[in-house]
């Protein structure tokens, strides 16, 4: 009988003073000046916190150690709070939610603003609490009108411009899923880069009549391969990157094997006389050279 899931977070979020939360890192003044702390200050300011701080209860009991939200909790001292509402996790292993998060993708960053929108948050007050303007609210609302979900699922958590969605708007859905998947093949997510995809799209895999830059047939047939063949090259590469560990394990075993054959003088003697092409290829294996082996009747 199965245990279940175990629980990551306590059901209820819980009421803090901020001067009873042990920080797991110090903050230099500077990330004041940023961008990214200055849309987390606007952001409370317009509309509150919307997301909890994330804090562990500590051993003594009465202090609780704050895994994620450092620059959420600075921006709540700036304005005078003195209490935070917090989730509380059941692990205290601040690895776990500070080591793979980055800055919001330009997908997340679209769903959250959908979200807030939806929500009855006017375009006003959102641009006011992200720091932007009301066009850039609007062009972040809009930006996956026309993409596929394919595409847009390949690309969901990397990290590009907006401008990127707008290229691939362009072109047709099957083509969209191959630009992605170019993408990710290249690690190359610039709007240079989805213009070139764009210039080399055939006139009938575009969204409209209307053409890209021309580009004669050879150079279009060349742009092709070379964006099927890195496709290719890149799932040879994936295969092999899954079968390492296991390839790796069978090469320890005949390695292994091998040098207790070749430790046999009468084997290794057979081998070196009526095999030699064979003889030397199982010494380069086991890395141990040529037997200088005595004539054996």
């Amino acid at each position: 009988m199965g245990t279940g899931i175990k629980q990551g977070f306590e059901r209820e979020l819980v009421d803090l003073a901020i001067s009873d939360l042990r920080l797991t890192k110090i903050l230099s003044v500077n990330v004041k000046q940023g961008r990214k702390y200055s849309q987390i200050l606007s952001s409370i300011r317009e509309i509150g916190l919307i997301e909890p701080p994330v804090v562990a209860l500590c051993n003594q009991g009465s202090e609780y150690l704050l895994l994620d939200g450092h620059l959420r909790i600075m921006a709540l001292e700036e304005i005078k709070e003195k209490r935070v509402s917090c989730l509380v996790s059941v692990d205290d292993e601040g690895y776990t939610y500070n080591k793979f998060i980055n800055r919001l993708s330009a997908v997340q960053e679209h769903k959250m603003v959908v979200k807030a929108l939806k929500a009855g948050v006017s375009e006003t007050k959102l641009a006011a609490a992200l720091n932007l303007d009301v066009k850039s609210i609007r062009n972040k609302k809009t930006m996956l009108d026309g993409v596929c979900q394919e595409a847009v699922d390949l690309l969901k958590d990397k990290i590009m411009s907006e401008s990127v969605f707008r290229v691939l708007k362009k072109m047709k859905p099957i083509r969209q899923i191959k630009a992605a998947m170019s993408m990710n093949a290249q690690s190359r997510y610039s709007h240079a880069y989805a213009k070139s995809l764009l210039v080399a799209t055939p006139t009938e895999e575009l969204a409209s009549e209307t053409k890209s830059k021309k580009i004669s047939q050879a150079a279009l047939g060349k742009h092709i391969r070379l964006e099927e063949e890195t496709l290719s090259l890149n799932e040879d590469i994936r295969t092999l990157h899954d079968s390492y560990g296991a390839d790796m394990l069978h090469l320890s075993s005949i390695q292994s094997y091998l040098k207790r054959m070749m430790g046999n003088e009468k084997i290794a003697g057979y081998l070196f006389r009526h095999h030699p092409e064979i003889h030397e290829n199982f010494s380069e294996i086991i890395g141990i050279g040529f037997f200088k082996m005595h004539s054996v009747d």
